[in-house]
């Protein structure tokens, strides 16, 4: 595959020279540079990559005088000053005055957010009924999570994937493309406002999207699991870690442990391993597959056997790769020492009794407890959500062909509970297609009946791979109280629970006296740890107004790119011709 050259001035950070490739992110360049720490917060601590997909906020940056970039998302364009950010960089760093870019409006008959497995589906299904559709994207290229695209800047869709799984994301954008979707990437959508209106910030300036019909296909994000040591610089979430060897061939360290729940540890171990990574062990908290779990096993097998095949090449893969997977542990702190990060974990069943395991040394620690939805769009519009005990998160409430309770909303994927890439495809050609018929186009007889029953058969799937996984996570002993609760606001699992203690009934409360979930996530890793401890003390079940309101702007956007006069939308007839 053709490949942009490695640019030795391309970039420098403090002051020093950085290799990296024009298309890829600036922290994929600082990553290939073991550069792990990229900002100070308020009280001193360093923070690096986390999440890798701009949720976080924990990668800002301040790029030529700009500040607040995130590393994560920011693409090299050219030669760029990186610098380390401080925490007053918020008021002492401003980039140079501008004029305002135009605000410009658009009316496509069908709006969909996320260009992942779900949303290009839906785009495919509606486009090729005849819609007008537009999809936008907030990463660099469209493919989602599951479908991670390599992003130098000169490959194209001629060029060969690296693999099945980004080959199949591939085919996808090809066949949305070729149906007449329009595809806006870096479009970060930090608005919703009643009935449909998505207020957004584009590279060509401000968007204001106004359509017909709306699916949301936001994904989801990795659930965080807090202890003492997990906002150091090198923890990074698991799918972190796949972002940066999938899409930029960057091997996040060369000794890294993996840890948490859920089959995309194994995966991405396995994933690292092969890229020359040392990888020292995976700790897994569901026990060992044994004969309690053969039920499981024989249910996923009659789902989708193909996809049961690849798991056991993974576990294969890692006794051949030497690769130690741990079942029943969980990790319980991470430190800083002499030669790179040392990890300890524990029994599950016993974390507070239990004898403890050192890991270390090791340059990363890929940290993956499952995922949570990114459901603050169809929320703030006003679609009624439910709180799933059994997941541990709110589900957005849908029909059978995906339609919310609002109105002309619909909502398929992960953004609205977890079902993993070909459910959400199905989804999303159910989605689609309604979308479509309700705007009048004709749609195939049997392309909705056979998207159900593949649906059936992939959320039986699903069913089965998470009763295999099921692990609960340690009622007590974990995170201890001096443990950060909230990433951003550093507020502390004792502090929380001080609130409470002194009459904090409601999430609500614990916000203002502590600060927790104020900070520039927005509450998306504390809000499900506050709301449960909460829950707990007070002895009420979890719902949605257990949680915090989602308020706008769900990122954050500077001033300047809010700045705009309205453009009247380039006419339809006009731009086709």
């Amino acid at each position: 595959m053709t490949r942009a050259p490695l640019e030795d001035g391309a970039l420098t950070f403090e002051g020093v020279a950085v290799p990296a490739r024009r298309g890829e992110t600036i922290a994929a360049a600082l990553a290939r540079a073991g550069v792990v720490a990229l900002r100070e917060t308020r009280k001193g601590a360093e923070r690096g990559i986390h999440c890798g997909m701009g949720v976080c906020q924990d990668c800002l940056v301040t790029v030529d005088g700009r500040a607040n970039q995130r590393a994560c998302m920011t693409k090299v364009t050219g030669p760029h000053d990186v610098r380390r950010q401080s925490a007053l960089a918020d008021t002492t760093r401003a980039p140079a005055a501008s004029a305002p870019a135009r605000l410009v409006e658009r009316t496509p008959e069908v709006c969909i957010v996320g260009a992942g497995a779900g949303g290009l589906c839906a785009a495919i299904a509606a486009a090729e009924a005849g819609a007008d559709v537009l999809v936008l994207d907030e990463r660099p290229k469209a493919g989602g999570q599951y479908y991670k695209q390599r992003a130098d800047a000169i490959a194209g869709l001629d060029e060969p994937a690296p693999d099945a799984q980004a080959e199949g994301g591939r085919a996808l954008i090809r066949r949305a493309l070729d149906a007449g979707v329009t595809i806006l990437s870096e479009a970060l959508v930090w608005g919703a406002f009643e009935p449909l209106e998505l207020a957004c910030t584009t590279p060509d300036g401000p968007l204001l999207v106004r359509p017909r019909k709306l699916i949301v296909a936001a994904g989801a994000y990795e659930r965080a699991f807090p202890v003492p040591g997990w906002t150091l610089p090198g923890v990074m979430t698991t799918g972190a870690a796949q972002t940066l060897l999938r899409s930029y061939e960057v091997v996040a360290g060369a000794r890294v442990l993996v840890a948490g729940n859920g089959p995309l540890n194994l995966q991405v171990a396995i994933e690292l391993a092969r890229a020359g990574a040392r990888v020292v062990g995976v700790i897994e908290a569901a026990p060992a597959p044994g004969l309690s779990r053969l039920p499981a096993l024989a249910r996923m097998a009659m789902a989708d056997p193909r996809l049961v095949r690849d798991g056991l090449s993974y576990v294969a893969a890692a006794r051949r790769l030497g690769v130690p997977i741990l079942n029943g542990r969980v990790l319980t702190a991470i430190a800083r020492g002499p030669d790179g990060l040392v990890a300890t974990s524990a029994p599950l069943d016993a974390v507070e009794t239990g004898e403890r395991s050192v890991h270390a040394p090791v340059d990363v620690v890929c940290v993956n407890h499952g995922f949570l939805p990114s459901n603050e769009i169809a929320r703030t519009l006003g679609a009624s959500h439910a709180w799933d005990g059994a997941r541990h998160m709110l589900v957005t409430e849908r029909d059978g062909d995906c339609r919310t309770t609002v109105p002309d909303l619909f909502a398929v994927g992960d953004c609205c509970g977890l079902g993993g890439a070909p459910a959400a495809r199905e989804e999303g050609t159910l989605a689609g297609l309604a979308a479509a018929r309700e705007l009048g186009y004709a749609t195939p007889d049997d392309a909705g009946a056979a998207a159900r029953r593949r649906l059936a058969r992939h959320r039986a799937f699903q069913g089965a791979l998470w009763d295999l996984y099921r692990a609960p996570l340690p009622s007590g002993g974990l995170p201890e109280a001096d443990t950060h609760l909230c990433r951003c606001e550093e507020v502390s699992a004792g502090e929380v629970d001080a609130a409470i203690a002194a009459g904090s009934a409601s999430i609500g409360d614990v916000k203002r006296r502590t600060r927790a979930g104020m900070g520039r996530c927005q509450g998306r890793y504390c809000a499900p740890l506050v709301a449960e401890r909460v829950a707990r003390a007070t002895n009420e079940p979890l719902g949605e107004l257990s949680f915090f309101a989602p308020r706008v702007p769900f990122k954050p956007v500077s001033i300047a790119e809010l700045a705009g006069e309205p453009e009247p939308e380039p006419d339809r007839a006009t731009q086709d011709a």
